[in-house]
């Protein structure tokens, strides 16, 4: 049994409805809005918005801010929105695998630490441009520091080795 009236389906929407639209909207403007200029130059954005959007960081009065949050909420429904959704999704898988790829080098680095040279031959295995002496010496660095209970600066040290090799 379904509760949609015929109105519903000829395309007529409550005030209620349309006042959602217009808060999603919105937040989709304050996501936009947050984003730095090297992301948003990446969106399906138009002048009117990026002017707005340009615009939003000389407003300094809360409400004023309030308002010109409105106006942009009103430009982003000429906006291509699925477009836009699709490159905030692309953002944020980007961040996902720079997240991964992190996660992998931690473990490469807490490995070394552990394992010692055994690791070592085989992270040169799969990183054979890393310098072996460099690595060497920051794992001895970093197991001597762990086993002080000193703070981990050749670990850390370590990791920006590490990360470097791999080229992230």
């Amino acid at each position: 049994m379904s509760f949609d009236s015929p109105a519903d389906q000829d395309g007529w929407q409550s005030k209620t409805q349309r006042k959602q639209e217009m808060h999603a909207l919105q937040a989709l403007g304050e996501k936009i809005i947050a984003l730095s200029d090297a992301q948003r130059a990446k969106l399906p954005l138009s002048d009117d918005m990026l002017a707005a959007v340009e615009e939003t960081g000389r407003i300094r009065s809360r409400e004023a801010r309030r308002r010109h949050m409105q106006y942009v909420g009103k430009l982003m429904r000429k906006e291509d929105t699925e477009a836009i959704q699709a490159a905030f999704d692309e953002f944020e898988q980007e961040k996902l695998r720079r997240d991964h790829a992190f996660h992998r080098l931690e473990r490469w680095r807490d490995r070394l630490i552990e394992e010692g040279d055994e690791a070592v031959e085989a992270f040169l295995a799969d990183f054979p441009d890393a310098d072996r002496q460099a690595l060497r010496q920051l794992i001895r660095n970093a197991q001597r520091e762990r086993d002080a209970n000193k703070p981990p600066a050749s670990s850390r040290k370590l990791f920006k080795l590490i990360r470097d090799s791999a080229g992230l």
